[in-house]
C-alpha cells in the first residue's frame, strides 16, 4: 500500500508529513497499511484533531508492534492537577534532561521502534517537540567521517547522560533510582552507525545516552560524541520542532529519527502522553544483549 493513498503533505525537510482527514481511533486496514508505508518513508506523521483516548491512543500503538509500555503522562501535573515547578524533584529533572537530543531506550537491553505521542495540555508558549533525521545525517557526512565511525561502537545509559546534565533523580533507601531506565543489566553498547531493518540504509545511532566510545580515550570519545551529535542537528533541513495543539498525535521512527523537549514556562500546566513501542529484538537489542 503507498503512502499516496493517505492525504499527506510533507514538511518542507528531508522527512515528516502531515496527514489529514483520517481518524486513528478507528482506522480501516487500507488506512492501517498506507500509515505504516507513510511511516516508513517519512519517519514522523502528524495527525492534529485526534484527542484519543489513552486506551485509543495504544491500540494505535499497538498495530506497530509490541508496547515496551503503555501510555505514560510526561507531564508536571499531579494526579490532583496541581502544578509541580520545583527543579529539584525528579519530575522536573526528567523534562529539563529530556531537553537533550536523544533516541529513545538506547539505554535499555532493546532499543525502542517508535512512539507515539499526544497532547492533552500544552503550555501558552514553548514546549516544542524536535526531532532530527540520523539517515540525512549519516549522508551528510563526508568519507573520512564515516571511515572514522564505521564499526565504533558506544555504551548508552540514563546514569550517563542525566548524570552529564546534572538531573539524576532522587536515590531510594538502598542508595538507587526507582524510575524507569535505572536498571541494573550491563550497560547496552551500541553501533554509532547502525543499517534501518527496514529501509536498509545507514543511520547515526548517538544522542546524549551514548558514551565511551570502544577504545577510545574517554575524553577523545566525549569530544567524537559530541561533535556528531551538534553536527547532526546543525542543518535545518534535517530538523523539525513540532509546536503542539491539545488533540495532536504524532507517531515517529526511533530508529531513524532523534528527538528532543524543549523548555517551556515550568509554572504552566503541561500533560503529555507517550506510549513506547517495543523493537524487535532481532535488529534492536545492543550488542552484548543478543541472545
Amino acid at each position: 500500500m503507498k503512502a499516496s493513498y493517505l492525504n499527506i503533505t510533507p514538511l518542507d525537510g528531508v522527512f515528516g508529513a502531515v496527514v489529514r482527514d483520517i481518524e486513528l481511533r478507528s482506522l480501516e486496514e487500507t488506512e492501517w497499511r498506507a500509515i505504516h508505508a507513510a511511516w516508513i518513508e517519512y519517519g514522523l506523521l502528524i495527525f492534529s484533531d485526534q484527542f484519543l483516548t489513552r486506551h485509543e491512543q495504544d491500540d494505535f500503538a499497538q498495530r506497530f508492534g509490541d508496547l515496551e509500555f503503555t501510555a505514560a503522562p510526561i507531564s508536571n501535573l499531579t494526579k490532583d492537577g496541581d502544578v509541580i515547578s520545583d527543579a529539584n524533584t525528579d519530575v522536573i529533572k526528567s523534562i529539563r534532561g529530556n531537553e537533550g537530543w536523544h533516541h529513545d531506550s538506547t539505554y535499555m537491553p532493546i532499543q525502542a521502534r517508535g512512539a507515539v505521542f499526544t497532547a492533552e495540555v500544552v503550555p501558552t508558549k514553548g514546549a516544542a517537540t524536535g526531532f532530527a533525521d540520523m539517515r540525512a545525517a549519516y549522508e551528510s557526512l563526508d568519507q573520512s567521517t564515516r571511515d572514522l565511525l564505521a564499526n565504533k561502537r558506544a555504551y548508552h545509559s540514563l546514569y550517563y547522560s542525566q548524570g552529564r546534565a546534572g538531573y539524576l533523580p532522587t536515590k531510594n533507601a538502598d542508595g538507587g533510582y526507582d524510575l524507569y531506565g535505572y536498571h541494573q543489566y550491563d550497560t547496552p553498547l551500541r553501533p554509532l552507525v547502525k543499517v534501518h531493518p527496514d529501509t536498509g540504509r545507514p543511520n547515526l545511532n548517538i544522542g546524549r545516552h551514548a558514551h565511551d566510545v570502544v577504545g577510545m580515550d574517554p575524553d577523545a570519545s566525549t569530544r567524537l560524541v559530541d561533535e556528531i551529535n551538534e553536527q547532526a542537528v546543525s542543518n535545518e533541513s534535517r530538523v523539525y520542532y513540532h509546536q503542539w495543539t491539545v488533540g495532536d498525535a504524532i507517531v515517529w521512527d526511533n530508529r531513524r529519527l532523534m528527538h528532543c523537549a524543549t523548555p517551556f514556562d515550568i509554572t504552566e500546566p503541561r500533560r503529555m502522553w507517550h506510549t513506547r513501542i517495543a523493537g524487535d529484538p532481532a535488529s534492536e537489542a545492543a550488542l552484548n544483549h543478543t541472545n
